[in-house]
């Protein structure tokens, strides 16, 4: 999402690191070209220049002209700026002390709400929490069948009352919910194209119904601008406690992720980073001003490898390697447990030290994963204990089994014996060192 407004960034940074010292002049040609960067990306007009008043009269300060690095100050200060703009420090939801947390969704129509319900209901529901979904979104075709179709995804309950009243719908989930000691309700209520004065009146009736722990504002990062008119109309009317961004992955340009925040005064506490019902990640503004900046973000790299790493199987892989006995259903289980991390991109762009705008040209074959999982499914478990045996026929029909060709059979099957000489290669090492750290990442990650 930020790739443009990163390289742009970095290419007006570049002015700052080609000189040695620097003069007030030059600050000031290298803010304007900042000021574009961040225009271009659909930063709010007031915010910008809010954003660059602050930063050049930080960098035209003593801290910057006498150091003796003052290209990297002034990254450092436009850094820390960013951070400031984007909220300080991450903002984590409310849980109320007298269960339940009741959190309302709120939005314009098509800006993921009903997804998002059951993303963080999904979230929550992984750490122990027995979350009920609300289907209070009575006026879209089919918005309560999603509800119950995403809701099953993530095995939450949705509770509905088909196309009632909806501040009645929703007094009566929270019922339901303490009559079956549900701790987290999540309630979807209903969007429009724009703003009305129908649409905030009967928000403001569910919310004075269920009195939410935390009423939650999605937003679609892709609508640019506008986003700061949609933050600013739901937060006067219903005064907003959190925004939740979607569709971060989008080929957009970013301008929503800046401005919100400052606009309203409330964090962003969450960002849809995909299409799938665990692609949700808590808002981080020192994580994501150092993506921005191109700095990476390790951190995050860090705990989706967490999140995706099955202990046993690492373990067991472990001792595979040590033994050597590492099998194509061993190569398919990495494969599987990095996808689970992510996409390719996405992974690539958290790595210190990417350029922004380095991947713009890249071509990151997804579906190459599938065909390689589609591949080794296709053959026998025999076959897969045993690649060994593998004759040129049984490759034909491998090939036929999986839609794809005997030379990406071939190249998969290169893949796995590149690998195996490199796990003979290490083997001995992993049985002559016992006491060493234990392996916490799958091959290739670690």
């Amino acid at each position: 999402m930020f790739d443009s407004l990163s390289e742009k960034l970095n290419n007006a940074f570049k002015r700052f690191r080609s000189k040695g010292k620097l003069t007030e002049a030059d600050v000031r040609e290298g803010m304007r070209e900042v000021r574009q960067a961040l225009l271009e990306a659909d930063v709010n007009y007031k915010v910008t220049k809010d954003f660059i008043k602050t930063v050049t009269e930080r960098a035209v300060g003593s801290e910057v002209m006498e150091s003796l690095l003052p290209g990297q100050q002034i990254v450092k200060i436009v850094h820390e700026e960013l951070i400031r703009l984007m909220g300080d420090a991450n903002s984590k939801l409310v849980i109320s002390p007298k269960p339940p947390t009741v959190v309302m969704m709120v939005g314009l129509q098509g800006s993921g709400k009903t997804t998002h319900c059951a993303k963080l209901a999904g979230m929550y529901k992984r750490q122990g929490k027995r979350p009920l979904l609300v289907a209070c979104d009575v006026y879209r075709p089919a918005a309560i069948d999603q509800l119950k179709v995403v809701g099953a995804q993530v095995d939450v309950p949705v509770f509905d009352m088909g196309q009632g009243n909806p501040v009645e719908i929703a007094k009566a989930g929270l019922a339901h919910a303490n009559r079956y000691g549900h701790d987290m309700v999540f309630i979807d209520t209903a969007g429009r194209l724009q703003i009305d004065e129908t649409l905030m009146q009967e928000l403001e009736k569910i919310k004075a119904a269920t009195n939410p722990t935390e009423i939650l504002l999605v937003v679609d990062a892709m609508i640019g601008q506008e986003s700061v008119n949609v933050a600013s109309s739901f937060n006067e009317k219903l005064d907003i406690t959190g925004v939740i961004l979607s569709k971060l992955d989008g080929d957009t340009r970013g301008g929503a992720a800046l401005a919100t925040r400052y606009v309203t005064g409330k964090p962003i506490k969450f960002v849809g980073t995909g299409e799938k019902l665990d692609a949700i990640e808590p808002f981080y503004p020192d994580r994501m001003a150092s993506r921005i900046l191109g700095m990476g973000d390790v951190l995050t790299l860090i705990e989706k490898a967490q999140q995706s790493i099955d202990e046993k199987k690492a373990a067991e892989l472990e001792r595979k390697l040590r033994e050597n006995t590492f099998t194509l259903n061993d190569y398919l289980d990495q494969f599987r447990q990095i996808r689970n991390m992510g996409s390719l991109e996405q992974l690539v762009s958290m790595i210190p030290g990417m350029k922004p705008g380095a991947l713009k040209d890249a071509k990151f074959d997804e579906k190459a994963l599938n065909r390689t999982e589609a591949i080794i499914l296709s053959m026998t478990p025999q076959e897969r204990e045993h690649p060994d045996i593998l004759s040129g026929s049984r490759r034909k029909r491998i090939a036929a089994g999986s839609g794809t060709s005997v030379e990406e059979v071939n190249r998969v099957m290169k893949q796995y014996d590149q690998m195996n000489k490199m796990i003979r290669q290490f083997s001995g090492q992993f049985a002559g060192k016992k006491g060493r750290r234990k392996m916490k990442m799958p091959f290739g990650l670690g």
